[in-house]
């Protein structure tokens, strides 16, 4: 059997070490995007996370968001207790994550101030993450990945 890429073993070896019930998907293709990655799963929109890295005030933050939302960066401000929010540059992603737009994973993100993660998130039980490369997906519950980024959940999405 293939090894997984570096970045793919950082992130299942996190999930294993923690005991945690996840099932770590490859695809034939890369599919960097929420609805690639949902029409290679076979799951609703809804049912990914989208792993996105916001400058809040000069600081990395985590802002998981499903699927078919976008994130409004007036609502992460506030979260942040913050002057302004923008996406992140690529570089900004790496350096926060230790992985590449659209290859993040929500976990390990070691260099992010706080993780912020949307309520609607928690309406689906298992919800579909990157897993470090546009070509791997993790499906577990929704509840372990607020638990494993220690994720804080308020309202993140554009009305």
């Amino acid at each position: 059997m293939n090894s997984w890429p570096e970045t793919v073993e950082r992130v299942a070896s996190y999930l294993r070490e923690r005991g945690v019930d996840s099932r770590l998907e490859e695809f034939h293709e890369s599919a960097p995007t929420a609805a690639g990655a949902a029409e290679a799963i076979g799951c609703a929109l809804e049912e990914i996370v989208k792993s996105l890295v916001f400058i809040c005030d000069g600081l990395p933050y985590l802002v998981l968001v499903p699927g078919h939302k976008r994130a409004d960066p007036s609502k992460v401000a506030a979260a942040a207790g913050a002057g302004y929010a923008r996406s992140a540059r690529p570089e900004e992603v790496e350096s926060a994550t230790g992985f590449a737009p659209g290859a993040v994973a929500p976990f390990p993100a070691p260099n992010v101030t706080r993780v912020f993660c949307d309520r609607a998130l928690l309406r689906v039980s298992t919800i579909w993450a990157g897993a470090g490369s546009p070509r791997h997906v993790v499906g577990l519950a929704s509840v372990d990945v607020v638990r494993l980024t220690n994720a804080e959940i308020t309202d993140l999405t554009e009305a």
